[in-house]
């Protein structure tokens, strides 16, 4: 008979099956009303599963990381059933738990309005407040297959039949209603909390295929309290007015248009940023050894396919042709960068090598993913590869980390989340090189003091790798650097060294990145910063104006010393009230704002105003210059 092993190490011992309903009863009444699932040896299970055996057990409450996503997978399941007690003749299809929420897909004639999503949201509530017990039920195939076509879900017989064979069909009826799924589930609807919204309409595809049918997809968030649900609907107001696509017209930084679906046609004052972010890049590599190349956007098909990027990538590579042959237009630099390598014998002496690009890529994304800088189908990459031996492997990694944090604490991010990915099932390398290499990434990491979470088996075929989100003022988290080791594409393309007896071996590949995307990565600072970027990001420094024409000759000296000593600074010398041009350049977004009148002009000095609003008081041209260097030097 069972004895179930608690997480704080208690036992409890069962002369019978027992459910882990019984169980949190047992404990106590607290736990039992507060129970929403559990866990069986680590496994997350329905209240309703019994345990017959020897087995660790948990009881998941609304205060547990697994809650959220039981809680958003039920308020689907009440949406769908809030939909067809609604809209009778409608089909459910897929209703998945996602980030900071869930959607349900709708098979429809009539579609949804806006106005719809009230009367749906009002039905859930009270779906919730009829608390329906929540059922699991074990269906053959057929028979699943029969009672849902004979309520004309086509689309779940479509589902049933794609399920392996030999997998259980598992039914969860909640009242009369039911849906299949894999569970698990809330024991009833009166375990959801009120504290879900639905937010939006959308088209989508069935199974995500352009091919098939279109279905009416709505989206909802789903949180443990109303105190969860009311922060996480001011985070999405923050982030509208943080709308790095807002902002980058309001402040002309640049713009998208239809021509050019996912290319970025960048302005002036936004060019000045890119260029800002990659000459920075490009400074900390020349400081970590980094040879900077340049390679083509045009290569032939035959190198993508010895790499295996056109088998594993075809559909998402543009192509042109020329004279009999096939080109692919650059999806990513590193086939380029071993031919750079190829060139010349190589010799462990020279390792590790390492050679950087900011490297024009083109990928074919969907043009329904396309999202302002943050999705595109041009990108620049601040791409890097480093060719060395097995035992350089750490020492490389180990300075890699400690670059990466510098640079992200340079631009203002001090949050980071760190994931180490293991071998997937499917993979090229022998296990013992596989083994030295997820060594040396954990212990870089562990050398370096950082907490990681480990993802097994989400490594890529040819190698492990580390993966570095950071966090922006919103909490929202954006997967940025990564460093993967590539036992594979050298072999695939004959890249090799001399050792030190004398024997050919194969390098290993380190791909990297920091910022990923450059556009993307300006992306986010626009949104993180809303638009007021630090001085030394800033596209105009400062701006100096004057109050009267009597000035306006001060004004373009003092405008022209600190152009001299390295400050993009422009001058306002049009005929309005000093109070319209401060309005004026606040809202753009101006770091310093810089007045001169008569008195100044006579004491040759500025008044000096920032963006906040706050007045720094009067400064002479070789103190204001050495206060914004200092800034500068602060950086974030």
């Amino acid at each position: 008979m069972p004895a179930i092993t608690l997480p704080d190490g208690s036992q409890r011992n069962y002369d019978h099956p027992v459910t882990l309903a019984e169980i949190a009863a047992d404990i106590g009444p607290g736990l039992a009303k507060a129970a929403l699932a559990g866990k069986i040896d680590g496994k997350l299970v329905d209240l309703s599963q019994t345990v017959d055996h020897d087995a660790e057990v948990a009881i998941v409450t609304a205060r547990d990381d697994e809650a959220l996503e039981l809680i958003r997978h039920d308020a689907a399941h009440v949406m769908a059933q809030a939909v067809q007690e609604l809209y009778p003749g409608t089909q459910v299809t897929i209703g998945p738990a996602i980030e900071d929420g869930f959607y349900y897909d709708f098979a429809r004639e009539e579609p949804f309005t806006p106005e719809d999503l009230q009367k749906i949201e009002d039905r859930m509530r009270e779906i919730v407040g009829r608390n329906l017990p929540i059922r699991r039920e074990v269906w053959s195939r057929e028979e699943a297959k029969q009672r849902f076509a004979e309520i004309g879900e086509q689309y779940k017989v479509e589902i049933i039949d794609s399920i392996p064979e030999g997998e259980e069909i598992s039914v969860y009826r909640q009242g009369d209603w039911f849906d299949v799924c894999r569970g698990p589930h809330l024991p009833s609807t009166g375990k959801l909390p009120k504290a879900f919204k639905l937010m939006k309409l959308a088209g989508a595809y069935w199974r995500g295929d352009a091919n098939n049918e279109m279905l009416q997809r709505i989206y909802g968030t789903a949180w443990r309290d109303k105190k969860e649900l009311k922060a996480y609907l001011h985070r999405l107001e923050e982030a509208e007015k943080r709308d790095h696509r807002k902002i980058g017209k309001a402040l002309d930084l640049f713009h998208t248009q239809e021509e050019a679906p996912g290319m970025v046609f960048w302005h002036d004052k936004g060019w000045r940023i890119y260029l800002e972010v990659e000459e920075y890049i490009r400074r900390k590599l020349r400081e970590h050894g980094y040879q900077e190349v340049h390679t083509p956007q045009v290569i032939d098909r035959t190198l993508w396919e010895k790499s295996g990027h056109w088998d594993k990538f075809g559909d998402m590579i543009f192509t042109t042709h020329s004279e009999n042959r096939d080109y692919a237009i650059k999806p990513m630099n590193c086939p380029a960068h071993i031919q750079i390598y190829n060139h010349g014998l190589k010799s462990y002496r020279d390792l590790p090598l390492r050679l950087a690009e900011f490297g024009s890529c083109h990928r074919n994304e969907p043009s329904g993913t396309l999202h302002g800088l943050m999705r595109v189908r041009n990108f620049v990459q601040d791409d890097a590869h480093i060719f060395c031996t097995e035992e350089q492997i750490l020492p490389e990694v180990l300075a890699f980390i400690d670059l990466l944090f510098e640079v992200y604490r340079d631009f203002g991010f001090e949050e980071v989340l760190v994931k180490l990915s293991t071998r997937p099932e499917k993979r090229v390398g022998a296990d013992e090189l596989w083994d030295k290499a997820e060594k040396a990434l954990e212990e870089a990491l562990n050398e370096r003091g950082l907490d990681w979470e480990l993802q097994p088996g989400e490594g890529a075929f040819y190698g492990p790798k580390i993966e570095f989100s950071l966090k922006d003022c919103l909490g929202r988290v954006w997967q940025l650097g990564t460093i993967q080791l590539d036992f594979s594409m050298p072999e695939r393309l004959g890249a090799t060294y001399v050792a030190e007896d004398n024997s050919k071996k194969t390098p290993v590949m380190l791909h990297r990145a920091i910022l990923g995307s450059l556009e993307r990565f300006i992306g986010i600072l626009i949104e993180h910063y809303a638009g007021a970027l630090p001085l030394w990001l800033s596209p105009v420094q400062a701006v100096v104006m004057d109050i009267t024409d009597k000035q306006a000759e001060f004004a373009r000296e003092v405008a022209q010393f600190l152009s001299d000593r390295g400050f993009r600074v422009e001058t306002d010398l049009r005929n309005e009230k000093i109070g319209f041009k401060i309005r004026e350049h606040t809202l753009h977004k101006v770091p310093y704002l810089l007045v001169v009148g008569d008195r100044e002009v006579e004491d040759r000095s500025v008044a000096v105003r920032i963006r906040d609003g706050k007045d720094l008081g009067v400064m002479d041209l070789e103190e204001l210059a050495g206060h914004l260097e200092a800034e500068m030097a602060k950086r974030s």
